[in-house]
Order: structure tokens, then sequence, then C-alpha cells
């Protein structure tokens, strides 16, 4: 039953649950490649199959994939300020891959045909903004291709009553097709609309509120899968309903006005044979930013996305709470941000770990211990946040450490409690941090993260105490339990042990809610923070109208800092930080 509530709420989480948080994997996997499978002949690449190399300025290397039509494939990819790309035979470019920023990555694709794609691994230049150089070790990756799963032939999709149309506009574009007035003509305008607007396409609804449409377009054929919503406000990969006699595809949501989340369109995606989890992850193959919605996260780089597979677009709606501290401000003196590398006896592995100090040669008086360190450093400029915030008065000088994973397969082995990744928090991560002149008072400390991330926190706050006097946790997975224990385990742990001197800050989404029967995230965090009260614990808690997404973390984090790090201005209020009616006490 327990085994069967956790695979529940991984089946409908968001990104971090599929892509196994797409974080940095230190691990190295030059040496993890030649352990786990066989290397590539040479020209060719099949799963179970791997390539490492060192790539020259410049420089590249190609493996053809000889594999049937419509098999998906996945794999991983690190790479040195190298990317890797899909191309077909003529060398036309069909999408990246993996970028080429160092962190270890899923990636995943659906195959034309034997012969018909290559993989081509190529030396891009990537500058630190920061550091001003390249990474160390520029030009060196490692290619796996983990599996291919085999198309599902037959297999037919599950499907539904489709629902009712509630769109004014949608409805009135149907009576003009069911009219006979040109279901082309009457589309063609439709869309010619939508283009100017943007989408998704918002209507007003009651005080508070709108119906949000997510569209696309395109005729429908045979065999077509039709199309899905990856990071839907219900929480599932929804499908795009398709509005008969025209090229309209549309999935309608009332939403509060206040909304913000990230999503992308997942056009046919593949059947295959595998397990519903698998299925469920397939949708990665075509998933892609909306065509028509020009607002994209994270910031793309200089020149913009290579392709549309890039990215993600966003739906911040009207009164969506205002993100004043995510981009570079002019006169705003930025702090310094140098990667490390740092290995663990008591893990077996070595990662990487990025510090940042205060500009200017400020002293820090705060410290930011942060997991899933690559996400917090490239996704979320979390350097770019500590500075506007110190401009801005609003914490005091503060150092961050980011925290990165050994592997994506690392983060669900270590994040969760556990003894092995405590000890190594207590007795080589911290010490490692007073070493580089950057330790500070537990009660002047925050230790942070998403996801996984916000449950190793909160469980670093109970067994490390000495180090961590405050947990920032946004949208904590605190539904997770020990295989064969029923959900709420570190709640359970925070009831039975003496309270420690810790203060928290809990952030969770309104569409994070429970599914199938089972808490979510929402509810498992509000079990939480009612579990911290009653044990007398110190805690501020915030929840938005938005979903597992590092889109809203960027915001939640800074406000977190505030909220723990100078609790006075926070419980002045700030437009941009909300929060559930609490009291929120003096730092102590």
């Amino acid at each position: 039953m327990a085994q069967a509530a956790r695979q529940g709420l991984c089946l409908a989480a968001s990104l971090l649950c599929l892509l196994g948080a797409a974080v940095h994997a230190a691990e190295d996997m030059t040496a993890a490649a030649s352990r786990q499978a066989l290397a590539a002949r040479s020209g060719t690449l099949a799963p179970g199959q791997a390539a490492t190399g060192v790539l020259a300025a410049g420089g590249r290397e190609s493996w053809r994939v000889d594999l049937p039509a419509g098999h998906v494939v996945q794999g991983e990819f690190e790479g040195q300020g190298v990317a890797l790309d899909l191309e077909d035979v003529q060398g036309r470019h069909l999408r990246r891959l993996a970028r080429a920023d160092g962190g270890a990555q899923s990636l995943m694709w659906v195959t034309e045909g034997a012969g018909r794609q290559r993989l081509v691994a190529r030396r891009v230049a990537l500058a630190d903004p920061r550091s001003g150089g390249e990474a160390q070790e520029a030009g060196r990756f490692a290619l796996r291709l983990t599996s291919s799963l085999a198309p599902a032939g037959n297999k037919a999709s599950a499907t539904s009553e489709p629902p009712a149309l509630q769109s004014p506009r949608l409805r009135a574009l149907a009576q003009a097709i069911q009219r006979g007035a040109g279901a082309g003509v009457a589309a063609d305008a439709f869309w010619r609309r939508v283009q100017e607007e943007g989408t998704p396409m918002v209507e007003p609804l009651s005080e508070g509120h709108s119906l949000v449409t997510f569209l696309w377009r395109g005729q429908p054929r045979a065999g077509m899968q039709g199309v899905r919503l990856f990071g839907s406000p219900a929480g599932n990969h929804d499908p795009l309903q398709h509005l008969p006699g025209s090229d309209v595809w549309w999935a309608s949501f009332r939403m509060a006005d206040n909304a913000r989340l990230s999503y992308r369109l997942a056009p046919d995606v593949p059947l295959i044979e595998g397990s519903a989890m698998e299925q469920r992850r397939a949708l990665l193959a075509t998933a892609q930013r909306d065509p028509l919605n020009p607002k994209t996260f994270p910031q793309p780089p200089e020149g913009g996305f290579i392709d549309v597979f890039q990215g993600a677009s966003v739906l911040e709606l009207p009164k969506a709470p205002p993100q004043p501290w995510v981009v570079p401000r002019a006169g705003v003196a930025q702090g310094a941000l140098v990667q490390h590398r740092l290995s663990s006896r008591v893990l077996g592995s070595s990662r990487d770990v990025w510090t940042y100090r205060p500009a200017g040669g400020q002293a820090p008086e705060a410290l930011l211990v942060l997991f899933d360190g690559n996400a917090y450093a490239k996704q979320v400029s979390t350097p770019t946040l500590i500075d506007n915030l110190m401009a801005d008065g609003l914490i005091p000088p503060t150092a961050v450490v980011l925290v990165d994973n050994a592997s994506p397969q690392a983060r669900g082995r270590e994040l969760p409690p556990n003894t092995a990744f405590a000890r190594f928090l207590d007795e080589e991560l911290m010490p490692w941090v007073g070493e580089q002149g950057l330790g500070q008072p537990a009660a002047r400390t925050v230790i942070g993260g998403s996801s996984f991330g916000g449950l190793a926190s909160a469980y670093a706050g109970l067994v490390n105490a000495r180090w961590f006097g405050n947990v920032l946790s946004m949208s904590g997975s605190f539904w997770w339990s020990p295989a064969g224990e029923v959900p709420g385990w570190v709640q359970r742990r925070y009831a039975q042990e003496p309270r420690q001197p810790v203060r928290f800050y809990l952030d969770a989404g309104r569409y994070e809610r429970a599914r199938g029967g089972q808490d979510g995230i929402l509810e498992t965090n509000r079990h939480l923070a009612d579990v911290l009260r009653a044990k007398g614990y110190e805690v501020t808690q915030a929840e938005h109208e938005t979903s597992h997404d590092y889109l809203q973390w960027q915001g939640s984090l800074a406000c977190g800092l505030v909220a723990l790090l100078n609790p006075g201005r926070f419980a002045q209020g700030l437009p941009a930080c909300e929060r559930t009616p609490d009291s929120t006490p003096a730092l102590p």
C-alpha cells in the first residue's frame, strides 16, 4: 500500500519527478560509463553503449543511430563546454538534446528509422559571466544511451468523454463551423486574433478568476496520438481536445488571477511498450515550447534558444506576485561565484559545489546552503537573487554554497533522509565550508532546497541542527517514507524527537494537491507545519497558485531568505511575497 502511494505521487509529480530533477551529476561519468556500458563502435552508438572523449576548440564527434522508426531512446550526457545535438543524415539540426554547461542531463527522442539520425557532440565556447573564463576540463564529455523503448504497435491510448467547451471564443468558432460558414476561414480568423494576443488564451470569469485555454494548431492525422499539456494546473499531463472540423486543439482551466506556471506542449506522444511511468515520461520525447507564447523560462542564452525543445513557456496572470530580484540590475555589484569539486569519503562519490561571496569584499554575516546546485546556479540565478536582495537591504551580506548531486540517480538516494548523507553534511561539507571562510553560526545559516531538496533540508534541521538553524523548503516532498512505511515519515520524526533550535519557511503550490486518493505536496506541507507548531517550532508558511516549478521557486527562494534572515522586514509585508496567516517571530 505504501509503495503504491509513493508510485502514485511520483506519477502525479511534475518536471523534477520525470527528469530525475534534471540536475548536474558530479560523479565521473567517464568511469561510470566504462563500468556500466560497452564502448561504442566507430561511428555508431546503440542503447547500452557509451562514448567519451575530449574535444578541442571547434571540434565535434558524431555517431549514427541504427534503430527502427518510432523507438523512444533514452540516455545521459555530461559535457564541459560540449553540447549534444540530433541531426538528420544531411546534417540538418533536429533538436538540442543536452546543454553545454557541464551538467549531467537526461535525454530522450523518437527515432525516424535506421541510419536516418545521428548524434553530434560539439565544442561550444561557454564562459562563466562571473568568473570570465571557461570551466576547468572544458571539452570533456561522456555520453551513454541507456535504453530504447519499442513502439506499442496496435496499442490504443486511453480515451475519455471530452469535456464541454467552456470558452466563449471557442464556442463561437464551433458554432460558425457547424453553420458551414467556412471552417477554414473561421479558424484562420480565430488564429489571427490568438497570434496577436499570444497564448494561452485568457477570458475573464468571476471576480478574481479567469478561464485559461492552452492551444495547439495542427490538423489531426491517422495514427496521431493527440497533444498533451506538460505543466497543467490540474497536475496531470492533460490531453488537449480537438475541435471537430478545424485545426484547433484546446484544454481549458479555471484559474485564479494570481497564478504563475511554466508549461510545454507535447504533440503526438509516442505509445511505447513499457511501464506506466515509462509511458508517462514518453511525452518528454516531443515536449516543446508553445510556439505562440513569447514568454520563456529560463531566460534564453545570448542569441536565443537554438530550437523549440529548449526551455519552457510561461503563464503569468495579471495578479501574479512580482519577482523583482530575478534579473541583474544595472548598478548592482555582482558577487563572485566559483565552482569547486568536492570528494566525499562517506558517500564514495564526488560532486560540484559552487561558492558565492558578496561583492566588494563584504564579510558575510549569513550563509545559505542550497541543494540541486546546478539548477540553482544555471536555471535559477541564485547569485543574482542575493545581489539584488542585499542591494535592497532585505538580507544581510550573505554567502552561498550550492551543493550539486553526484548523479541524477544519486539524487533519489541521497536527498531523502538517510544517515550517510547526514554524515556527509556534518563531517565533510560544513567543515569544508568553514575552511573556505564562509561558516556562520547556526542561527544565521539557512539550509534549503526544492522537492527532495526541501525534504533533505527539513531532515538536516532535525539531525544537523548544530550547523543549520533555519530551514527553507520549497515544495518539499514530505509525502516520502522508506519502503514499506506509510507516507509522512519526516512528520512522524519531528513529532517524536525533542525540539531543535530551528526555524522554518515552508512554501508549496496549490496545484500540488492530492490526486488518486493520496495526499500531495500541498497537504503534506500543511501537515508538517501543523506538527512543527504543535512542537513549538517557529514556522512561516506560503502557498501560491502554482505547481512544481523552478519558475515559482526563484521567487520563493528570495521571500524565504527575507523571512528567515530579516523576519521583521518580512512581517511588514512585501508585494512579491505571499504567505498564509501566521506569526513571524523575531530573529534570535
